[in-house]
């Protein structure tokens, strides 16, 4: 099936969210950045980002109903305080849709900018279509103007079609700019082209070709680093020390083979979010990748808004991963034997 209408949209409402988080990180002050319920930091951008990739989706695909998965929802928006907040962010969305000739009579209300943010609601599942939003992913990365993405999937039937991510910060190989939209829909290979618009074509991306894991690098998240990797790395031979970069642009990473491992080992009991991997995991496995958890199974998005999984995420290439996956299964059993030697000390 073809979704040549859907990756229209999700390319636009991209772009334009990209251009608005681009506007807020050049200008971001730490009093800007608040805290959420769980005490995450989200911005402007965030929330703006929603608004708009909501809105772009809504219009663009209509009459068809937009079911939305996404991380915000206006709840904060609506306590006595923030209406100045919302002020500023529908500011900076008004702004965004100016930019497109299509969009520039297209001024929403504070209520409209609320709604739209409030639209990503949906809790996903293994029947119909259901957009996944993560509209700044890596907002810890954002607010210190380090990496981050706006990625966007299509779930239809509880498998992922299409994915959209834009990596602003990250280097354009094909373009020798800076600033990635990648895009891919399923069967059809991953592409990159430069966020700014020039005249330069999609161009096809690949994963790494390297056969030898002690010469692959590998990324991780840009938290605190996690024993069970560098157990792994060492398993594999591997000499230099991990990339650590925020968000998706991990995936980006690999897809266009600036690396050819992603680790993602998290504590027991974090529940992994469908959209901090739905854009990237089909991004990758478009350009030659695989992308599973530690048992060697592929990611099941159905579930609703959480993977299921019980243990991490492996993503590499094809050649590689039969031998990631056995440094992995050592890496676990002697985790679990050590943790079964300190019970009984």
């Amino acid at each position: 099936m073809s979704y040549e209408k859907e990756l229209a949209a999700a390319k636009k409402a991209v772009c334009l969210a990209a251009r608005l988080s681009q506007a807020v990180q050049k200008s971001l002050l730490q009093s800007d950045v608040r805290s959420k319920s769980d005490k995450s930091p989200v911005t402007a951008a965030d929330y703006g980002s929603q608004a708009v990739i909501s809105h772009v989706l809504e219009r663009e695909l209509h009459p068809e109903p937009l079911y939305l998965v996404a991380e915000e929802n206006a709840e904060d928006l609506q306590k006595n305080g923030a209406e100045e907040f919302l002020e500023s962010i529908t500011k900076l969305v008004n702004n965004a849709l100016a930019s497109d000739d299509s969009y520039a009579n297209s001024s929403l209300s504070m209520e409209d900018v609320r709604k739209a943010i409030d639209h990503g609601r949906s809790q996903g599942g293994s029947s119909g279509r259901h957009w996944i939003l993560d509209p700044v992913d890596g907002t810890r990365g954002f607010v210190k103007g380090e990496d981050y993405a706006v990625a966007l999937a299509l779930l239809v039937e509880g498998k992922v079609v299409l994915g959209v991510m834009a990596c602003p910060k990250l280097e354009n190989h094909k373009s020798s700019s800076s600033g990635c939209l990648f895009f891919a829909t399923v069967g059809e290979g991953a592409y990159v082209q430069s966020l700014e618009g020039d005249s330069h074509p999609p161009q096809k991306v690949q994963v790494s070709n390297i056969e030898n894991p002690e010469e692959a690098t590998f990324v991780e998240s840009s938290h605190k680093p996690i024993p069970i990797h560098s157990s792994i790395a060492n398993k594999l031979g591997i000499k230099a020390p991990p990339l650590r970069i925020h968000s998706q642009v991990k995936y980006a990473a690999l897809a266009q083979g600036d690396a050819e491992i992603y680790l993602r080992f998290t504590l027991k009991g974090y529940r992994e979010s469908i959209w901090n991997h739905a854009a990237g995991a089909i991004i990758t496995t478009e350009a030659g990748g695989v992308v599973c958890d530690a048992d060697g199974n592929p990611l099941d998005f159905s579930r609703g808004k959480h993977l299921e999984h019980n243990t991490g995420i492996v993503v590499s290439t094809q050649k590689l991963m039969p031998r990631i996956l056995k440094a992995v299964r050592e890496s676990m059993e002697e985790e679990m034997l050590l943790s079964e030697t300190q019970l009984k000390l």
